[in-house]
């Protein structure tokens, strides 16, 4: 069988970026008979066709975006290759860390501190949907993810995650909200709480019911940093880590309540196996335990 040209590979993975073909003929320095010749030839030695043209643009197709897919990994793994055994004059290396979009910002500056300073090191952070970021690390686009969730079990086995991190979760807010006990509290103040379905929510839940508190909900809120600013505005007593709120704990602006919940937030950092990781991932998860 004959070998898959990776030359057609790429002008493929150019095309299926740009979603154009003459802007990628434009940045390949080719015409566009020519790309469009190296497509087909593609096409031809794939079986399928991997684009379908609607108006000016060119989509994928299923067989495309597997192939995209594949192309992808294909190619940022020979990035990868080049940055860590091509290092020969060359003086800063990226480390690329992703984060769930909620995850607490103060957190992820903990995570990050071992390395800000450091001159070697150029860092190239993302954020967004878990999945979003499990897949760029199957792609080698990203050396590490932090999350609140380890990975699900349709994907365990590809990744390994790390408990880096337990925080305590309990309820910040102004003081003068947070007189008596956690139950009269409770059954007082309005409450900015995680959505539904999350690990803490759900134990608030659990804990409301033992303590037997009818509460009001002032916000459901996915999002620590909005969680945040919401507890900082005054609207409620917020049940977070303390962690998210650290900067206003020191300055007094808001406190903790000090009846404990019980609960926590478990951190992890999530690497996927490589014969040669970023070599300063292993140190910021030992650094974070």
């Amino acid at each position: 069988m004959a070998e898959l040209n990776y030359n057609h590979l790429r002008y493929f993975h150019a095309v299926a970026h740009e979603g154009h073909l003459t802007r990628a003929a434009e940045r390949l320095n080719l015409s566009q008979s020519a790309l469009s010749s190296q497509i087909r030839a593609l096409e031809a030695r794939l079986g399928h066709d991997l684009f379908e043209r609607r108006g000016r643009a060119l989509h994928l197709t299923e067989a495309g975006r597997i192939t995209l897919e594949h192309a992808d990994a294909i190619f940022a793994a020979g990035r990868d290759l080049v940055d860590t055994l091509g290092q020969t004059g060359r003086v800063r290396r990226a480390l690329r860390i992703g984060a769930e979009a909620t995850l607490s910002r103060n957190f992820q500056m903990r995570f990050l501190r071992p390395v800000m300073d450091r001159s070697d090191t150029d860092l190239i952070l993302r954020a967004g949907r878990l999945s979003e970021m499990l897949d760029a690390l199957s792609a080698h686009a990203l050396d590490v993810v932090l999350s609140t969730t380890a990975p699900p079990d349709d994907v365990h086995g590809r990744f390994t995650a790390q408990r880096v991190s337990d925080q305590p979760v309990g309820f910040v807010g102004i003081p003068a909200r947070l007189k008596g006990t956690l139950a009269e509290m409770l059954g007082r103040e309005p409450l900015i709480l995680p959505a539904r379905g999350s690990v803490i929510r759900t134990g608030f839940d659990a804990l409301a019911d033992r303590l037997g508190v009818a509460c009001e909900v002032a916000a459901e809120v996915d999002d620590m940093a909005m969680m945040r600013l919401l507890v900082r505005s005054g609207m409620g007593v917020a049940l977070v880590p303390p962690v998210v709120v650290a900067d206003e704990l020191s300055a007094d602006a808001l406190a903790v309540h000090p009846d404990e919940t019980g609960l926590t937030e478990t951190f992890w950092a999530i690497t996927q196996p490589r014969r040669f990781p970023h070599p300063l991932v292993r140190a910021l998860i030992e650094a974070s335990m």
